[in-house]
C-alpha cells in the first residue's frame, strides 16, 4: 500500500480511547450496506481514521469487511507518531498503519473512510469543513457501473459499543443517520442522544428536527410497551415500524432486528445546514 507524499498531518491528537469490539455495530452495518461497493471496486481500500492508542479497531475492520469483500485492504491512520509506531508490529497482508490526519495519506481514493469518535473533541462549526475534506478523498461515483462512490462513516459510541449513532456520507455529502444499540441495555430510545455525532449533539433542543425525531421515537416506544412481553427486539421492531409513518426510514426489518434504524439525513439535519 503506497502512501501519498509526506505532508503535515491535518487535525489534532484525540484521547485515543479504544477497546476491542467497540465498533462492531458500525462495522457490521458497513459490511451490510457497503459490501457490494467494496466487492465491485478495483481497489477496495478502507481507512480507519483515528484508530486510537491501540490497533484493535483496524484489525477488526479488516476481518469484518473481508467477510463481505475478501479483497479489502485497510490503512489505519493516526496523527500521533507514537501510536503508529506501536501499531506497526500488527501489520499483515492487507493492513498497514500510517501517520496522518484528515488529508488521508494514502495513494488513490478510498472506497471507505471510517472516523469513529474523532470529531467529538472538535467544535461544531468545524464539522462541515472536515466532512467536505474527507468526502473529497472518497472514490467518485460511477453511475454507469452502478457505483455510488466511496463512503465516509462518522459517528460516536460509548466505551464498550452498546450505543452508537453515525452519519453516512458519499462524495456528494451526507446521506443518512443510523441509530444502533444493544436492546437489552435500552430504557428508551432517547438514551441514544448522548451519542449523537458532533453535527447533531448540540441540536437536541426544541425546534430542531433531531429533537423531534427522538421525541417521536420515545412516544412510539412507549406505545409499543405491550410488545415487551415478546422481548426487547419485538418492541423495537414495532416502534420503528410506527416511526415509518412520519419519518423517512431507509432500512427494513432485517436491520431493525439488529437494534438499528437508519433515517435520511435531510430529515434530521440541523436548521440552517
Amino acid at each position: 500500500m503506497t502512501p501519498r507524499p509526506a505532508s503535515a498531518p491535518v487535525g489534532t491528537v484525540t484521547r485515543g480511547t479504544t477497546n476491542p469490539n467497540r465498533l462492531r455495530r458500525m462495522d457490521r452495518w458497513i459490511a451490510a450496506a457497503h459490501g457490494a461497493e467494496l466487492r465491485r471496486a478495483a481497489d477496495p481500500l478502507a481507512v480507519d481514521l483515528g484508530y486510537g492508542a491501540a490497533p484493535w479497531t483496524a484489525l477488526e475492520l479488516l476481518h469484518r469487511l473481508r467477510t463481505a469483500a475478501p479483497r479489502t485492504r485497510v490503512a489505519g491512520v493516526e496523527i500521533d507518531p507514537a501510536r503508529v509506531a506501536s501499531a506497526r508490529p500488527y501489520e499483515r497482508e492487507g493492513l498497514v498503519f500510517l501517520r496522518g490526519g484528515f488529508e488521508i495519506p494514502v495513494a488513490g481514493s478510498p472506497v471507505l473512510v471510517r472516523a469513529a469518535n474523532v470529531l467529538r473533541q472538535y467544535d461544531e462549526e468545524e464539522v462541515a469543513g472536515v466532512w467536505r475534506r474527507l468526502c473529497a478523498r472518497l472514490a467518485p461515483a460511477d453511475p454507469a457501473a452502478g457505483s455510488r462512490g466511496g463512503l465516509l462513516v462518522e459517528g460516536t459510541c460509548d466505551e464498550i459499543g452498546r450505543r452508537h449513532v453515525w452519519v453516512a456520507l458519499g462524495p456528494e455529502g451526507p446521506r443518512t443517520v443510523t441509530f444502533a444499540t444493544r436492546l437489552g441495555s435500552l430504557d428508551r430510545p432517547s438514551d441514544l442522544a448522548e451519542r449523537l455525532p458532533k453535527a447533531l449533539i448540540h441540536r437536541n433542543v426544541p425546534g430542531e428536527q433531531v429533537h423531534a425525531f427522538l421525541r417521536d421515537f420515545d412516544r412510539a416506544w412507549a406505545a409499543a410497551a405491550p410488545y415487551a412481553s415478546y422481548g426487547a427486539r419485538q418492541r423495537w421492531i414495532r416502534t420503528v415500524r410506527e416511526l415509518t409513518a412520519d419519518w423517512p426510514v431507509t432500512d427494513g426489518p432485517a436491520r431493525w432486528r439488529q437494534g438499528e434504524v437508519t433515517v435520511r439525513w435531510g430529515a434530521l439535519a440541523p436548521r440552517g445546514w
